[in-house]
């Protein structure tokens, strides 16, 4: 039982963390005229936050207590 509050816990912080990682203050600073690698940065901020909090979803949902 309390393995699962654990999980709801940090799956409710990533949760936090993302809203304010894609909120619009944030998207705006990345939103310029450059690339990085060839890839426009707002593309490569969005897609690297996105696999980054998959991957803390798996780890959070994974980790034993």
């Amino acid at each position: 039982m309390a393995q699962r509050v654990v999980h709801a816990e940090r799956l409710v912080a990533l949760f936090v963390l993302g809203w304010l990682l894609f909120s619009y203050p944030l998207l705006s600073l990345f939103d310029v005229d450059a690339t990085a690698k060839g890839i426009p940065v707002l593309y490569a901020y969005l897609f690297g936050t996105w696999a980054a909090l998959i991957a803390l979803m798996a780890v959070a949902v994974e980790r034993r207590p």
